[in-house]
C-alpha cells in the first residue's frame, strides 16, 4: 500500500481515539437508560484538568486520571440529578455542558497553546513491522491503544457477559430486570460513571496525545458528534466506532484537499459525514427499509437488517422507581 496512504489511515485512527473513547462511554450509559448530554463540556474541561496536572506533574498516568476523574465526576452528577431528584436528564446534561465548558474556557486562559505535553507515543515491538496493518495499528500512542481496548471491551461486556445482559435489560425493561432482583438504579449509577470516565479518558487523550496541548479549538463541539454518532451506530459499539473513523476520515479529506478547492467545496465536504448520517437515520427509522429489500436477494434481508438497526433503548432518558422507595 501507498506510503502517504498509510499514514493518512494511521492519522485518522489516532485523531478519532478520543471521539472513540467518549462514543463508547455514552453508548454503555445509554445502553443502561441514562442520557449524558455534558459530553462536550466534559469533554472539553477533562481536556483541561487533564493537560494542567499532566503539565504539572510531568506524568502522563496522573494526568489521565485526573481527566478520568473529571468525567466521571460530571456524569455522577447528571445521574444524581435523574435518580435522586428526578429532573430532566437532557435538560440537565445541557446545564452542564454549557457550564463545564464555559468554566474551561476560563480557567484555561492562562494555559492557551503556552505548553506543548510530549505525545505517548508507544510502538508495539514486532507488530508495528507488520506490512500496512503495523504503521495504521501498532505504530500508536497511548490513547490510541486505550480506544482498540474500549471497543472490543464494550462490545464483549455487552454481548457476550451475563452482566451485559444486565445492563441492556436495565436500558430495556428495567421493571423486568428489577422484578429479577436487579438494583436497576444502582446498575444505573455504575455504568453512567463508567461511561463518564471514558469520556474523562477521551478528553485527557485530546491534550496529552493527540494536540498535545490545551486548546479548546480542536475539542469543542466534539462532543455533540460523539452524540451523534452514537445514534448512527445503533448504540452498537463496533458500528459506532465505525462512525467515528468515518467522520474522521472524512475531515482528513478536507484537510488535505482544501488548499486545492474553493472554500464552497470545502464547507461541503465538511458537512458530508452529517449529510450521511442524516441518510442513514432516515433510511432506517422509517418504511424505506423494507422498500430497499424488496429490490435485494432475500439472503441479504437478515444481515442488512442487522447493519442498519438502530432503535434506542426504550427505556432511554426514563426515571425508574424502585419499590420502597420514595
Amino acid at each position: 500500500m501507498d506510503e502517504a496512504l498509510v499514514r493518512t489511515l494511521a492519522d485518522i485512527v489516532k485523531v478519532g481515539a478520543p471521539i472513540v473513547l467518549a462514543a463508547i462511554g455514552e453508548t454503555i450509559t445509554e445502553r443502561g437508560g441514562v442520557i449524558n448530554l455534558s459530553l462536550d463540556g466534559s469533554l472539553v474541561l477533562s481536556a483541561l484538568v487533564a493537560f494542567v496536572i499532566g503539565t504539572g506533574t510531568g506524568s502522563v498516568i496522573l494526568g489521565t486520571l485526573a481527566g478520568i476523574s473529571v468525567g466521571l465526576v460530571i456524569a455522577l452528577i447528571v445521574a444524581v440529578c435523574s435518580i435522586e431528584l428526578k429532573l430532566s436528564q437532557v435538560a440537565v446534561g445541557f446545564v452542564l455542558t454549557l457550564l463545564c465548558r464555559d468554566l474551561a474556557l476560563f480557567l484555561g486562559i492562562p494555559y492557551r497553546n503556552a505548553q506543548v505535553f510530549p505525545a505517548t507515543f508507544l510502538p508495539i515491538p514486532v507488530l508495528k513491522d507488520i506490512p500496512t496493518i503495523g504503521p495504521i495499528f501498532f505504530n500508536q500512542d497511548l490513547f490510541t491503544y486505550l480506544s482498540f481496548i474500549a471497543i472490543g471491551a464494550a462490545w464483549w461486556w455487552l454481548f457476550r457477559t451475563k452482566a451485559g445482559l444486565t445492563l441492556r435489560a436495565i436500558g430495556e425493561r428495567p421493571q423486568a430486570a428489577f422484578a429479577r432482583g436487579v438494583n436497576v438504579n444502582a446498575m444505573r449509577y455504575l455504568y453512567t460513571a463508567v461511561g463518564g470516565g471514558l469520556v474523562g479518558l477521551g478528553g485527557a487523550a485530546y491534550t496529552l496525545g493527540v494536540l498535545p496541548t490545551w486548546s479548546d479549538t480542536g475539542i469543542a463541539g466534539n462532543g455533540w458528534i460523539a452524540l451523534a454518532i452514537v445514534i448512527f451506530g445503533g448504540w452498537y459499539p463496533l458500528r459506532v466506532a465505525f462512525g467515528v473513523y468515518l467522520v474522521a476520515g472524512l475531515r482528513t479529506v478536507v484537510t488535505n484537499v482544501q488548499a486545492q478547492v474553493p472554500p464552497q467545496v470545502v464547507e461541503l465536504l465538511n458537512a458530508l459525514p452529517w449529510l450521511l448520517m442524516l441518510f442513514t437515520l432516515f433510511l432506517v427509522s422509517g418504511p424505506y427499509l423494507d422498500q430497499l429489500l424488496r429490490i435485494l436477494p432475500p439472503r441479504l434481508h437478515p444481515p442488512i437488517r442487522t447493519i442498519l438497526r438502530a432503535r434506542p433503548p426504550s427505556a432511554l432518558g426514563t426515571i425508574f422507581e424502585q419499590e420502597g422507595r420514595h
